[in-house]
Parts: C-alpha cells; sequence; structure tokens
C-alpha cells in the first residue's frame, strides 16, 4: 500500500495494549459484525477498556484501519496466503503475524457471509403460452403465459412454474419494457447467466 496511507498504518500499535489474541479477536469479530451498522456505544466502550484509551480519538483511526484490512482480505481477489502482502513494512512484525493469522483464520467464514447476504434470482428455462378460455365472458381476450424458472443455487427444489394473464393493452406495454432491455443487453456486450442483487424478491 503507498505512503499516502502512513498515518493510517501508524494506529496499529494500538493493538498492542491488548492483554491477549482473543482480545484483538473479538475486535475484529465486532468489527465484521457491524459491517452495515456501525458500532454502538457498548462495543465502543469495550474495545476502549480492551486497548486502555480513555476516548474515541485515537480508536476511530484504529478502526478505520483495520475495516480497510478486512475488507480487503475478504472482498478483493486476496488469496489466504497473500494476506500478509496486504502490510506494509513499517507495521510491526509481530502485528503483521497476528493480523494475518486472524484474517486467514476468518476469511473463508466471512465470504460465506457475503455469498449468504445476497438473493440469486432463477433464471427462465422456458416459457409457453395460450389463450385463455373464450368460453368464460371477458371484456376483452387475454393470453395465459406459463413461464417455468430454475433456481441454479437450489437445484434440488426442482423447477418452478409462474403463471399470468395477459391483455393487448398489457402485452404491448409489456414488449415495450422487453425491448429497452434488450437494447440494454445488446449495449452492454453480453448477457449474464444469472443475476445476483441486493436486497430484492423474485417477482
Amino acid at each position: 500500500m503507498g505512503d499516502g496511507n502512513h498515518s493510517m498504518w501508524g494506529h496499529l500499535p494500538l493493538l498492542v495494549r491488548a492483554n491477549s489474541k482473543e482480545s484483538v479477536e473479538y475486535i475484529l469479530q465486532a468489527l465484521w459484525r457491524t459491517r452495515r451498522t456501525g458500532l454502538d456505544a457498548a462495543d465502543r466502550q469495550i474495545f476502549r477498556d480492551i486497548l486502555q484509551l480513555p476516548n474515541d480519538s485515537d480508536l476511530d483511526p484504529l478502526l478505520v484501519c483495520l475495516r480497510v484490512l478486512i475488507r480487503r482480505s475478504v472482498y478483493d481477489n486476496v488469496n489466504k496466503d497473500e494476506i500478509q502482502k496486504l502490510f506494509p513494512a513499517e507495521v510491526l512484525p509481530e502485528l503483521q503475524r497476528l493480523l494475518t493469522l486472524l484474517l486467514q483464520k476468518f476469511q473463508k467464514e466471512w465470504r460465506e457471509d457475503i455469498s449468504k447476504d445476497k438473493v440469486v434470482l432463477p433464471r427462465l428455462k422456458s416459457m409457453t403460452w395460450n389463450m385463455a378460455n373464450q368460453n368464460v365472458e371477458r371484456i376483452e381476450p387475454t393470453a395465459v403465459i406459463n413461464l417455468k424458472l430454475h433456481s441454479d443455487d437450489q437445484p434440488n427444489l426442482g423447477e418452478r412454474d409462474v403463471k399470468f394473464q395477459l391483455a393487448k393493452d398489457t402485452m404491448e406495454m409489456m414488449l415495450k419494457s422487453m425491448y429497452c432491455i434488450r437494447d440494454q443487453l445488446s449495449e452492454s456486450g453480453e448477457m449474464p447467466d444469472r443475476h445476483i442483487i441486493q436486497n430484492s424478491n423474485v417477482v
């Protein structure tokens, strides 16, 4: 990492104040657990007690540094054996060894947590349609669309059928949207096999 991060790395020696490896491990786990929400007052107090710090002025820069390390070890394309390369030479060797061991210990588990956070949408396997029963009195004719969906992340659940009706005006609106999607996929140059999105529901 570049020299511009010198001041950030300069806060890591505060971890030497922790009484044990388990205390540093607790700090890393708590930072991961609160990666979306941030630390609450109780966590901060525990951290200050562990590191013997009177206030947050020294704690906050240390937490920023640790979150950067966690993020890079989990989200970046870093193998387990390459984690030690995340540290510049200025970081004390004993701290490098300790943090490397802990980040290696949790890397797989934390990456699995990320996978669980994602929703994998099923892909369309086939589509069939037919006209609705014309014997039933209707204001306008409608088509019945049947979609067969397959979920790659849950193959043992088999296929799922989704059936719905479309009238002419709804069909025109749907076709217009589909043409827009086709154009955007063409512009992107490729069509993904499946879409992974955050916090969305399958319709």
